[in-house]
């Protein structure tokens, strides 16, 4: 596995929050590089104040260790495990209000990967804070229209020759802001994102990018659209949210580039968080969850009605499969699935339908972790078991044992009193199929070791 590694200095930024004893925060995003990589950058922030100083004779300084392991998750083996020390001088012990950001970026090639960022003090041991993702990494195809990651910033300079600056990218100096905190000291949000393959993807119509920012309950609260020619096949994209009018509330910025041909979206979302507690937070939506239900359902067309009843399936019962099949209109569909949700809904007197929302969130997340060949994560043995159940309680992981092919067991310690689901690679092609559990109502198979063996 081979990446690449730029070293970071540091940035100097207006701390927010009081902090606690360790404040250190990360984010991501991914980007194009080749046919069979992505190149991603990790962004970091320590706070100042919760690091010790360190003392010299000719300089005060603080200090904090960042470490970084990237396990690639189907081979088990560690492409990047190393400590950064990060350090910066002190001139006034009594103004530790600033944090030190920097970034580091990787190549890495296609797969699903571990990853394992851990912040902690140089001085004192124990001082630390562990954050742990599962990034999937799909290179982006070449003639298909795509949109990375969205980075978000606290400034963007537009032109910058700094060309020497770590946050040098594409004429464009980009500072980030891992905590994604935005209020009265920082109150403009600013992003940075790259589309790809403009001329090369299909048609010859132009596109719309639509910039929605949602609220927690899925509200809308500012909107705008841009016309994207095919002039470049690939081009960046910067913006800014006005975040300083915005109650305190966590938020989802989604950027949509519409075909205005085909109707066809493809997005990329970044959740932020505004702290303005001077902000009123004023209602002006009275509607209901049955109707944000049936507003969800209500844009969808037959094929999309379809494919999400297809992922819901795992939830349906044998009457309700049945009824599905017998509709054949679209209000019959949308008037169905808005049913079948407030069914679900474990408090109706509540505007947001949290169970639906939590569903989505692990479609999303079992397309990214659990996706084939020839199957979306969703369709997929362990894709249907986290559908159903979440994540489970422990994952005992065994990709490499002699004369075994690769297995996992999956155990949930809240369900009939601890169940286990046992999923092989039987193929070779990390296609895990289900080969035994313990739960009631599922697949049974007590000899499932000797579908394991390698012959």
């Amino acid at each position: 596995m081979k990446f690449v590694i730029i070293f970071t200095s540091l940035l100097l930024s207006v701390n927010i929050f009081p902090q606690d004893k360790m404040s250190f925060e990360f984010d991501y995003a991914r980007f194009r590089f080749d046919t069979t990589s992505n190149y991603i950058e990790f962004y970091y922030s320590f706070n100042q104040s919760s690091l010790s100083v360190k003392h010299s004779d000719t300089l005060d300084y603080t200090q904090g260790i960042l470490h970084i392991t990237i396990q690639d998750t189907l081979t088990g083996e560690s492409v990047v495990d190393r400590d950064w020390m990060i350090t910066h001088p002190v001139f006034d012990v009594n103004k530790l209000d600033n944090s030190l950001v920097g970034v580091i970026g990787f190549k890495l090639n296609s797969g699903v990967y571990k990853c394992n960022i851990i912040g902690k003090d140089a001085v004192e041991d124990g001082v630390s804070r562990s954050i742990t993702e599962f990034i999937k990494i799909k290179p982006f195809k070449s003639m298909e229209l795509a949109i990375a990651d969205i980075q978000l910033a606290s400034n963007i300079i537009s032109g910058s020759d700094n060309t020497s600056s770590i946050f040098y990218k594409n004429d464009f100096e980009i500072m980030p802001i891992p905590a994604a905190t935005f209020s009265e000291h920082q109150p403009v949000l600013f992003y940075y994102t790259e589309i790809y393959n403009i001329i090369s993807s299909p048609g010859n119509s132009g596109f719309n990018l639509n910039e929605n920012v949602y609220n927690s309950k899925g509200q809308t609260v500012f909107q705008k659209t841009k016309a994207i020619s095919r002039t470049y096949d690939s081009i960046v994209e910067v913006g800014t949210v006005m975040t300083y009018k915005l109650p305190t509330d966590t938020y989802n910025l989604v950027l949509s580039l519409i075909d205005s041909a085909t109707n066809s979206v493809i997005s990329s979302s970044k959740k932020f968080f505004v702290y303005n507690p001077s902000v009123e937070y004023v209602d002006t939506f009275h509607t209901k969850s049955q109707n944000l239900t049936a507003g969800m359902f209500g844009v969808m067309s037959e094929e999309e009605l379809d494919d999400f009843f297809s992922k819901s399936k795992y939830l349906a019962t044998a009457p309700e499969l049945d009824k599905y099949s017998v509709i054949k209109t679209v209000d019959g569909k949308r008037g169905f699935l808005t049913s079948f949700w407030k069914a679900r809904d474990e408090d109706p007197s509540d505007e947001v339908n949290n169970n639906l929302r939590e569903y989505m969130k692990r479609i999303k997340i079992a397309n990214e972790r659990f996706e084939t060949f020839s199957k979306e994560g969703w369709q997929t043995d362990r894709g249907r078991v986290y559908l159903i159940f979440g994540e489970p309680s422990e994952i005992e992981r065994h990709p490499n044992e002699s004369e075994s092919r690769p297995y996992e067991i999956w155990i949930y310690n809240d369900i009939e009193g601890g169940v286990q689901f046992i999923f092989g690679d039987i193929t070779g092609f990390s296609q895990y199929t289900l080969l035994h559990s313990t739960k009631r109502g599922e697949y049974k198979d007590e000899n499932w070791q000797r579908r394991l063996v390698v012959r």
